[in-house]
Formats: structure tokens, C-alpha cells, sequence
């Protein structure tokens, strides 16, 4: 079992030590997974992502190699901006998904831990002799998320609040040269922060001295989430799902689009292009359960009849709204809001109902025009 540069402030913290996608991660610290979904909706919460992948392509003609693989704008990606994409596959579904920033000509890409290897094997075999790749193994990334979280950290590194939303910028925090963007996974405001795995740990203490800052696990990292209607890969995206069943579309710029002046391009353009045009036979939709139990990954969803029209993809107890909440696919004729379903759970049909996402209702520090 692989750990991150921060394993020992968990076990100093005495977190719940877990193996996730081959690390050793903090499940939750002694306050709990719900104080620590809480505290991320009220103030601010340190997170450890360290096992996620990092990796830079740069060179001549970076970007226009790198929108062979992403169906991405990055020819004309301002310098200091991140975007959200996915590798695709020649069937057209998700091989993972990312974010990407650019610095000067540095192309960064933040991947998934389970696919990173995948992933580097697919960007390094696409550079050749003509284009850098590096993997960033040497880095660390943190994320700092919440309301009160670029406030306190602006008075650890000054100016830290002027970048917007999906924005990227080098800077220096309590001494300690880093990489942030404005972005994160919690559906709040806050940053995520690369940093030299040197210094990781002398920067994580740092910040949880902050009166506003508290340690949040992988527990409260998957229903923040999840009420935000945030996709998790392997569970709600995957190789069998599309871009456009996933309702994700919009992360895919009309310039790569069917009328769009350099349409096409990537794995799977002619099927997910079609799709966007014509519509799929199915959608991820929001699921409120009726009552207190939650329904989880897996739990059939049925019509009235007991005909199974879809299936959860993923699901749980929702603190913010102090409900169960899940989120599904199912074939499109259900999924209008409103629409009555029942989930089958441990054998017993539960109602449930069709809704729209997020739960609980993203509060990022400014909306980005989609392109």
C-alpha cells in the first residue's frame, strides 16, 4: 500500500485509515465523516489528494496534440485557466476524467488515482520524441474547500482571493512556493493546491492552523460530492458511459462539435457528436429517495410495473438537505423530474423520485461561461 506525503499527519491526527485506488487514505478523522461534511459547507476543509495523478506536456504544438485525445479548447485556452475534460474511448466513453491548466506553455493534467498509470501510458506514448511529458511524482496536491477557505488563506498568501474561478496561478503560501486553481470537488469555493512533496507536510500544518480549517477524509469527500452532483469515475462515468449520457456535454466546446471549426478529432468523436445532436437512449438523472434509507450504487431502478428501466449509480445520506440522496441512469422516457420510480433495496421496492442536481447547491466564487 502506496502513501502520500502526508501520512503521517494523519495517523498524528488519528484518522481511520483506509486503502483507496492503492493508498493508504484517512476515511475520516475522530470528529467524523459528518462534522466533516459539515464544516466544509460552513467554514473550510483541508483534504489530502495526493494520490491523484499530476503530469505537464510542453512543447511545440502541445495543445493541438493534446486535443487529439481531449475533446477540449485548448488552442485558445487563456494562460492561468483550467478546464474540466475526459480522455475518450473510439466507442466514445469515459477513460477518466480531469482537469487541465495551463501555465505559459505548460499543459498540467490532474487525473484520476485508479486510471493515472493508464492514463501516463496514453500521454507519453501521444508525445513521442516531438512533445515533454513528466510525470509530476515528486508533487503533492492538497485541497483546501469552503466558504470561509480563500479568505483564510489570504492571509497566508496575499492576493490569493483575486483568482477566479477556474483559474491558475503560481504562488508563494507561508514561504512555500506552490500551484493553485480555483476549483475542487465539493461543489464550494476553495483551491486545490500542488506543492513540492517536501513540503507537503510543513504546509498542511500550516494551513490547519488556521482557525477556519479543519481535516476532512475520503468519507465526507464522497457525499459533498455526491450532493453537489459531481461525477465519481468508476462509479456514475466510465468506459460503458458516454459524455452526453452523463449529461457532460457542456464540457465539450462548440468548436469540437458538429459545426464547429475543428470538429471531431478525439476517440469516439463520430458516436458522442451524434449523440449530441440526435440524443441517447438513456440519462444520469438525480434520485430523492422517500424516508430515511439511503439507496446505494447498484439498486435497481423500476417502473410501476417492476420493469427495471435503469440502474443507481451511486448513493447515500445527504447531510446538507438531512436526506438519502442518489443519482442514476435511466432510459430517457423517465427522466423528467417528478417522475415516480421505485429502487430495489435488500428485495424490497422503494419509492423514489426523479429530480433535477445538484442537492445542495454550488457555491463556486463566480460562474465561468461554458464555451
Amino acid at each position: 500500500m502506496k502513501r502520500t506525503p502526508l501520512y503521517e499527519l494523519h495517523t498524528a491526527l488519528g484518522a481511520k485509515m483506509v486503502p483507496f485506488a492503492g493508498y493508504d487514505m484517512p476515511l475520516q478523522y475522530p470528529s467524523g465523516i459528518l462534522f466533516e461534511h459539515r464544516q466544509v459547507r460552513a467554514s473550510a476543509g483541508l483534504f489530502d489528494v495526493s494520490h491523484m495523478g499530476q503530469a505537464t506536456v510542453f512543447g511545440d504544438d502541445s495543445a493541438r496534440l493534446l486535443e487529439t485525445v481531449l475533446p477540449a479548447n485548448l488552442l485558445e485556452l487563456p494562460n492561468g485557466s483550467q478546464r474540466y475534460s475526459f480522455f475518450t474511448s473510439d466507442a466514445g466513453g469515459i477513460l477518466d476524467d480531469l482537469m487541465i491548466y495551463r501555465l505559459d506553455d505548460r499543459y498540467t493534467l490532474v487525473v484520476n488515482a485508479a486510471n493515472k498509470e493508464a492514463d501516463f501510458g496514453l500521454l507519453q506514448n501521444l508525445c513521442g520524441d516531438t512533445v515533454e511529458f513528466e510525470s509530476m511524482t515528486n508533487r503533492a496536491l492538497l485541497a483546501l474547500q469552503g466558504p470561509r477557505a480563500c479568505n483564510a488563506l489570504q492571509r497566508m498568501s496575499p492576493g490569493i482571493e483575486e483568482l477566479p474561478f477556474m483559474g491558475a496561478k503560481r504562488v508563494i503560501i507561508s514561504g512555500i512556493p506552490c500551484t493553485v486553481t480555483r476549483s475542487g470537488y465539493t461543489g464550494e469555493d476553495g483551491v486545490e493546491i500542488s506543492v513540492a512533496a517536501s513540503d507537503a507536510l510543513d504546509l498542511a500544518w500550516r494551513i490547519l492552523e488556521l482557525p477556519e480549517v479543519e481535516p476532512v477524509g475520503l468519507g465526507a469527500r464522497d457525499s459533498l460530492r455526491l450532493e453537489a452532483g459531481l461525477c465519481l469515475h468508476g462509479n456514475d462515468i466510465g468506459p460503458d458511459t458516454s459524455p452526453v449520457e452523463a449529461g457532460l456535454q457542456w464540457a465539450i466546446p462548440h468548436c469540437r462539435r458538429t459545426q464547429g471549426s475543428r470538429f471531431g478529432g478525439f476517440p469516439g468523436a463520430e458516436q458522442i457528436l451524434a449523440e449530441i445532436d440526435n440524443g441517447t437512449l438513456r440519462r444520469r438523472v438525480g434520485i430523492r429517495p422517500e424516508g430515511k434509507a439511503p439507496v446505494r450504487a447498484h439498486a435497481e431502478l423500476l417502473d410501476a410495473d417492476g420493469v427495471q428501466i435503469g440502474e443507481v449509480s451511486s448513493g447515500g445520506f445527504g447531510p446538507s438537505i438531512n436526506a438519502p440522496v442518489a443519482m442514476g441512469y435511466v432510459t430517457k422516457e423517465y427522466s423528467t423530474p417528478g417522475t415516480a420510480l421505485r429502487a430495489q433495496v435488500r428485495n424490497k421496492p422503494l419509492p423514489v423520485t426523479v429530480c433535477s442536481m445538484p442537492f445542495s447547491p454550488h457555491r463556486y466564487h463566480t460562474k465561468e461561461k461554458k464555451e
